[in-house]
């Protein structure tokens, strides 16, 4: 038993988690990239590497979409609601350097 579930049942919450992952990351990436342009995005992407933490994620259910709905608040959060644009959430989000904001 992993969690009090079988392996099993853990595998199939696991699977459907990064199903749901990718289906939300695809969904934010499509609306970050019909607010900010595909052009404009590639142009602005800074270098920034993902924490070893956001990779390990991927073997715990669920984590990975909780990451991925955690960057959509604090753009809707932090960003929108203080008058910043999506541009500069997303320079914020891939850029290392916070002198670019």
């Amino acid at each position: 038993m992993i969690a009090g579930m079988y392996e099993q049942d853990f595998m199939a919450y696991m699977i459907f988690g990064l199903i749901l992952n990718f289906a939300f990351s695809i969904l934010f990436g499509v609306y970050l990239s019909k607010n900010i342009g595909m052009q404009e995005m590639m142009e602005s992407k800074g270098d920034k590497q993902q924490s070893i933490l956001v990779s390990l994620s991927l073997f715990i259910p669920y984590a990975k979409m909780l990451i991925t709905l955690y960057r959509v608040t604090i753009l809707q959060i932090y960003f929108l609601n203080k008058g910043y644009t999506h541009k500069e959430f997303w320079i914020y989000i891939t850029n290392d350097k916070q002198e670019n904001r």
